[in-house]
């Protein structure tokens, strides 16, 4: 097989797995925790789901829902204080059993943390016990040589917090001329103010 072949196939695996996710009431139950919330919107996940959660939370920012990512590390270290009682959180991790979301979620829930949503894979994780709502983003084989590289179960990942992120604001009746409040540097700031509606 030649390098080209391999990426081909690479990318139809990937695709395939985004292609392959079941879309169910709870995906819907997720946007409209998120657009009922009363508290602040909060995203979170380590490592790569981690880097996920936090383009989430700017997606979010800039498509009408003000978000923040807290780090589950840093949580452990005074962050966690950023919690407060009728927050809602969106957890990001693929197995649902990260140590460290799982100790900040568990101690948030402490403190008053009044919705969970987490997005993962495995069956039987912690994580899916600690939530409240679980967008279940099926079983993924990763087409890394040894099954072992976070690819297509990140590509997944995005995709769902995409798709959420984007209803979401499309339900809020976000506009054009918002989008280009909050996003106006750039091509696509100079996008957003051109007179089209």
């Amino acid at each position: 097989m030649t390098v080209e072949e391999r990426i081909a196939e690479i990318l139809v695996a990937e695709a395939a797995a985004i292609a392959a996710v079941r879309v169910t009431p709870d995906f819907g139950n997720a946007v409209a925790a998120l657009r009922n919330s009363t508290g602040k919107v909060l995203t979170t996940g380590m490592g790569k789901a981690g880097h996920v959660a936090r383009k989430f939370a700017s997606t979010l920012c800039s498509t009408g829902t003000a978000a923040a990512y807290v780090h589950p590390g840093e949580a452990a270290h005074g962050d966690l204080g950023l919690i407060e009682p009728e927050d809602c959180i969106v957890a990001f991790s693929t197995s649902g059993k990260t140590r460290e979301v799982l100790e900040m979620l568990r101690l948030g829930r402490g403190i008053g943390l009044k919705t969970v949503i987490s997005v993962t894979s495995h069956a039987e994780s912690e994580l899916r016990e600690l939530s409240d709502i679980v967008v279940d983003m099926g079983l993924i084989a990763e087409p890394c040589a040894h099954g072992l590289t976070p690819s297509a179960s990140i590509i997944v990942m995005m995709a769902i917090s995409d798709a959420i992120a984007l209803v979401l604001m499309e339900l809020k009746g976000f506009t054009k001329q918002d989008f280009g409040l909050r996003h106006h540097g750039g091509y696509l700031g100079k996008l957003a103010r051109s007179s089209d509606a």
